[in-house]
């Protein structure tokens, strides 16, 4: 049977998921008759009538409240109908969000004149992919504004709609359910590869700004859009790296420079090339009326709650996050001594980190077109590689690979998601692909092969051999470049290295 999405007509139109309503609501605010508006936190789009948002809020509290009879302990998180599918999640203790997602669908024409047919494709939409996505709506809230819980403390409901208001009223229209997959599942970090030498001056680096610069308490350092070390908690690196990578980064794009002759901001400091800008904070340093306001993120909030500057400082195609705590007020000379400090160096390493690329490839030789596309996944580090998405932002995905194998692969992940065995999975496509997935030892692997006279037993070996293949790889690239000296997520400072690594650099 051909999938609706591939389905044909000149004059059919199709329509992607889109949402239709997104509200919070806490259901002990109103709990007397004629009070049920009180309950009611947010709700987008606001200019619907007031007794639709109460009948629509007073509908997802009852199918909440009648799922807890039968497991109290894990209320309705989706309700599916013919038209829309709506998603509830209980963000804090009886703080609950709601999105209603309406179906894609198809309008096909008839020929006596009638109304056109709509066929919609409910099927289509994935639980786990726009959960995850209404997850993550809360989790960049909390980024930038702090638990609701918190926020009750410090100004009571009114100033939690405040916030509420101004948050999901710009970050509602960012959100393109469309291009929503199995990568928003994951919401993984892509790590750059480096060698030994590479890595340890960077670490070198930022022990040394760390050092010079006692304010700082965190620091995240990313190429090309790829972390190579962080010293914050993984759940807050996660969604701090969702947020520079789909939002802060490609607002301040630019050429990719590569090496040190690239001419951007010809600024010499200690004989050094200078290409350093602040992405947040003051765009020009030189302005008199400039402002040193820089945005406020929340981290730890489970444990000491954290609230911090956050200075994102990029040079080249290096960029580095910088955390201080939100007590302490920001000057003008402290930037600027920032800027002598970490430009010139940042300039140095950014060009470092391309020449060294660009041998490791040439090393590696020219890539050759492969005959399968995969998506790895490891929950231990949030590692993730995809060679199936061309493009990955928060308003585009581009992939290479045809819609319907992707909903095939979500469909293996939810499969995934019901066991906490290892587990592996093959499926066949009526358009002659086969489709594997491997879960093993909390990492996760998906491949897509495209071998239209294999059969099972062809199949599952070429996967073993692809398997075997990149551990032959890796163990070679390893072998050459050496082990990492740190963990990513590692915060220890190696001060009785600091010496020999500064040396080094």
């Amino acid at each position: 049977m051909i999938s609706p999405r591939m389905a044909s007509g000149t004059q059919e139109k199709q329509y992607t998921p889109s949402l239709l309503s997104f509200f919070l609501y806490n259901p002990s605010f109103g709990s007397r008759e004629g009070e049920e508006e009180k309950k009611i936190l947010f709700y987008h789009p606001s200019e619907v009538e007031k007794n639709e948002k109460i009948r629509n809020v007073g509908l997802c509290e009852a199918i909440v409240q009648f799922t807890r009879t039968f497991c109290p302990t894990k209320p309705a998180k989706s309700l599916h109908t013919q038209k829309n599918r709506q998603f509830f999640f209980e963000a804090e203790d009886s703080f609950w969000i709601v999105m209603v997602v309406r179906n894609p669908m198809v309008e096909k024409p008839n020929k006596d004149g009638r109304p056109p047919t709509i066929e919609y494709q409910e099927e289509e939409i994935l639980d786990t992919v726009y959960g995850a996505v209404l997850r993550e709506c809360y989790s960049m809230y909390k980024l930038f504004n702090g638990t609701f819980g918190r926020a009750m403390e410090a100004g009571g409901v009114e100033l939690l709609m405040q916030k509420l208001d101004k948050f999901f009223y710009r970050y509602l229209q960012t959100l393109h359910l469309q291009s929503c997959d199995l990568l928003d599942v994951f919401g993984g970090i892509a790590f750059f590869p480096l060698d030994k030498m590479t890595y340890l001056k960077i670490q070198s680096f930022v022990n040394r700004v760390e050092e010079s610069l006692s304010l700082i308490k965190y620091t995240a350092f990313l190429y090309n859009d790829q972390l190579i070390w962080s010293g914050l908690e993984q759940d807050d690196m996660r969604i701090l790296y969702k947020y520079l990578t789909t939002s802060l980064f490609p607002r301040h794009s630019e050429p990719e420079l590569a090496g040190r002759d690239s001419p951007l901001r010809p600024e010499v400091a200690g004989n050094l090339l200078h290409y350093g800008r602040f992405l947040t904070g003051p765009a020009n340093l030189k302005d008199p009326e400039a402002k040193f306001r820089f945005p406020r993120i929340f981290v730890n909030t489970e444990d000491s709650y954290e609230e911090l500057h956050l200075i994102v400082y990029k040079a080249m195609s290096a960029a580095v996050c910088f955390m201080i705590s939100a007590s302490v007020e920001l000057t003008r000379e402290f930037c600027e001594q920032l800027d002598g400090l970490v430009g010139p160096q940042l300039t140095l390493l950014a060009s470092d980190i391309c020449e060294q690329y660009n041998v490791n490839r040439r090393i590696s030789g020219p890539d050759k077109e492969p005959q399968f596309k995969f998506i790895y996944f490891n929950h231990m580090n949030l590692a993730e590689k995809s060679t199936i998405h061309m493009r990955k932002t928060a308003s585009v995905s581009l992939t290479s690979v045809h819609p319907d194998l992707m909903k095939i692969l979500g469909d293996i992940n939810c499969d995934f998601a019901r066991v906490d065995e290892d587990e592996e999975i093959i499926v066949k496509a009526m358009t002659d692909y086969w489709v594997v997935g491997k879960k093993s030892d909390q990492r996760e692997l998906y491949v897509i092969l495209n071998q239209k006279n294999a059969n099972l037993i062809e199949v599952n070996e070429e996967v073993k051999r692809l398997c075997a293949t990149q551990k032959e790889k890796t163990a070679r690239r390893r072998g050459r470049d050496g082990e990492r000296a740190m963990d990513c997520f590692t915060t220890l400072k190696l001060s009785a290295l600091q010496g020999v690594m500064t040396a080094s650099v």
